[in-house]
C-alpha cells in the first residue's frame, strides 16, 4: 500500500511549499546515501522522501495527489487515451467511477462514516526531546455516544431500510460530460452508505452515535524526535458514524531551542571559552552536552574556532539505542588588561621564540 506522501515529510497536509522544502532538505539531508553507505532501509527512504517532494512542491501535482492519491499526481498515466481529461466532477473521482461499475460500494460507505483525522500541535522543552516524555494534550473531538453505544438507536428501537436508496445505500446520479449522459452510483446521504436509518433515534446524540467533548489524553513523546515532525496515534481521532471505525489523531511537534546548543539532525553543536594559555598548553575543561556536563580534553596547541568533536554525545537517534555527535567550537579569550608582571613575562617568552 503507497505511504502517505505527507507523513513520509513529516509535515501537515495544509504544510506550505516553504515548510515542505525545510522538512526536504533536512531528511535528505539525513538519509542521503553518501551519509549511510550499505543502509539499504536509509536509501530506500531517501528515494520516498523525494518522490514525496516531486509531488508536494509542485501544486498542480499536489491538488492532484490530495484528490487522486500517487496514481492522480502521476496523471492517471496508465490511461492514455483519456487525454487528461479532468474526472473530478465524477463525486469522488475517478475510483468512484470504478466502483460503481465493479463493486466497492461497502467500501465507500465505511470511507463515509469513518470519523475524521484530527491534528493538534504540542510543544515540548529540548530536554524532553532528549530524553522523550509523557505529556497531556486536551483538544476537543467527536466521541462515541454513551447513551447507545455510538449505533444511534434508540434503547429497545431497530434500524430499518433507508427510504432515500431502498436499502442499498446508493442512490442513482446523472452527470452531463463530452461522453453525453453517464450514470453513476453514489453513496446515500441519509444512511451514509449503509442502507439503514434508525426506526427510532438517539435522543441523545440525534442518530448520528456520537457528540463532541473536550478530552485529554497522554502522548508518548519519544527520545530523539525532531522538531516538525508528527506524531500518529490510530483510533484517537473523531469516533466513527453509528459504529464505524474512529479517525486517527496527529500530534505535530515543536521542539523549543535551548540556547546552548544548535541541532542538525542527530548532532549537536556547541561552543566552550578557553583561556590563551589553556589553548597552548592543553587542559580539561567542562563542557554542556544534552545528557549533561562532561570533561572535555582540550589539546596542547589548540587554535581559535577549532572544532573538537565527542562521539556519541549528541542527540538519540529516533528509534534506535544510537546517538549523534556533539561538535565543540573552541573559542580563545585574549585577555583585554594585562599586569606588568604578565607583560614583562610575555616579552621574554617573546624573545625566546
Amino acid at each position: 500500500m503507497p505511504r502517505d506522501y505527507y507523513q513520509i515529510l513529516n509535515v501537515s497536509r495544509d504544510a506550505s511549499v516553504e515548510d515542505i522544502k525545510k522538512a526536504y532538505r533536512r531528511l535528505s539531508k539525513e538519509l542521503h546515501p553518501d551519509k549511510n553507505k550499505g543502509d539499504a532501509t536509509a536509501e530506500q527512504r531517501f528515494k520516498e522522501v523525494n518522490e514525496a517532494y516531486e509531488v508536494l512542491r509542485d501544486p498542480a501535482k499536489r491538488q492532484r495527489y490530495d484528490q487522486f492519491g500517487a496514481a492522480g499526481a502521476q496523471g492517471f498515466s496508465g490511461f492514455g487515451d483519456t487525454g487528461g481529461f479532468d474526472f473530478s466532477g465524477f463525486g469522488g473521482g475517478l475510483s468512484d467511477i470504478f466502483e460503481s461499475v465493479f463493486g466497492g460500494g461497502a467500501t465507500r460507505a465505511q470511507r463515509s462514516n469513518q470519523g475524521r483525522d484530527r491534528e493538534v500541535r504540542m510543544r515540548i522543552a529540548f530536554d524532553e526531546a532528549v530524553h522523550g516524555a509523557k505529556k497531556s494534550i486536551a483538544f476537543e473531538r467527536e466521541v462515541s455516544c454513551n447513551v447507545c453505544g455510538g449505533s444511534g438507536i434508540e434503547k429497545g428501537s431497530k434500524t430499518v431500510a433507508c427510504p432515500d436508496c431502498s436499502g442499498t445505500g446508493q442512490v442513482t446520479r446523472t452527470t452531463q460530460s463530452f461522453f453525453g449522459s453517464i450514470q453513476q452510483s453514489v453513496l446515500c446521504r441519509r444512511c451514509g452508505g449503509s442502507g439503514s436509518i434508525p426506526e427510532r433515534p438517539c435522543a441523545s446524540c440525534s442518530g448520528e452515535g456520537r457528540h463532541r467533548t473536550k478530552e485529554t489524553i497522554t502522548v508518548e513523546v519519544p527520545a530523539g524526535i525532531h522538531n516538525g515532525q508528527t506524531l500518529r496515534l490510530n483510533g484517537q481521532g473523531d469516533a466513527g458514524r453509528q459504529g464505524a471505525p474512529a479517525g486517527d489523531l496527529y500530534v505535530l511537534i515543536a521542539v523549543e531551542e535551548d540556547p546552548r546548543f544548535r541541532r542538525d539532525g542527530d548532532d549537536v553543536a556547541t561552543q566552550v571559552t578557553v583561556s590563551v594559555l589553556d589553548a597552548i598548553l592543553g587542559a580539561e575543561v567542562s563542557v554542556p552536552t544534552p545528557h549533561g556536563s562532561v570533561e572535555l580534553k582540550i589539546p596542547a596547541g589548540t587554535q581559535p574556532s577549532q572544532v573538537l568533536r565527542l562521539k556519541g554525545k549528541g542527540m538519540p537517534v529516533l528509534g534506535t539505542s544510537r546517538q549523534g555527535n556533539l561538535y565543540v567550537t573552541v573559542r580563545v579569550e585574549i585577555p583585554s588588561k594585562l599586569s606588568k608582571k604578565e607583560k614583562e613575562l610575555l616579552e621574554e617568552w617573546k624573545h625566546l621564540r
